[in-house]
């Protein structure tokens, strides 16, 4: 009796499962960057989970709070952080509906999560792809496994329509483009 090292069917169907487990968490992101535009602010949205176990599920808080740190990452390992008992969350699985900017990379770092998920690059300022790529630099002693593009079509969506809507409320208050 052979023993193949490789299955090809086994890996299909656990990138499948990997797959629907990304796009099912995702949606969890996506809920709150809609509870977040629903309070005027830039609709980003991230869910943190442990194996089926949510840690926390936040969206944009920075002109809610007042707080220029409240990025949804940021809070939502804030969150995840005290519901797990600890500020290392190196089982972690986090997903953001945006590419994470400079400061939540970094933070990502700190707390040593597993695996980044997000959606839609940020071109202007995203720190994993677009414009650095903090999460697997050589200099920093972390690395995190980065998976892009997860409902990428819907989460861009939501962030241009958000910027679009803008946009119409300041050409129709008079303040130009």
């Amino acid at each position: 009796m052979k023993f193949p090292l490789f299955d090809p069917t086994v890996s299909v169907m656990t990138a499948a499962a990997e797959s629907e487990s990304d796009a099912h968490w995702m949606r969890q992101a996506l809920a709150a960057a809609h509870e977040a535009r629903a309070r005027d602010e830039v609709p980003v949205g991230t869910c943190i989970v442990v194996g089926e176990t949510v840690l926390a599920v936040a969206g944009n808080r920075t002109r809610t709070d007042g707080d220029p740190t409240a990025h949804a990452e940021i809070v939502a390992l804030r969150q995840a952080a005290r519901n797990a008992g600890n500020y290392r969350l190196a089982e972690a699985v986090v997903y953001s509906t945006i590419e994470p900017c400079v400061m939540c990379a970094g933070a990502l770092i700190q707390a040593r999560v597993k695996r980044l998920v997000f959606g839609a690059r940020d071109e202007r300022a995203g720190a994993v792809e677009s414009r650095f790529r903090v999460c697997d630099t050589d200099f920093l002693n972390h690395r995190i496994e980065v998976t892009a593009g997860v409902l990428e079509a819907e989460c861009r969506e939501v962030m241009q329509e958000f910027f679009r809507a803008r946009r119409r409320k300041m050409l129709d208050a008079g303040c130009g483009a």
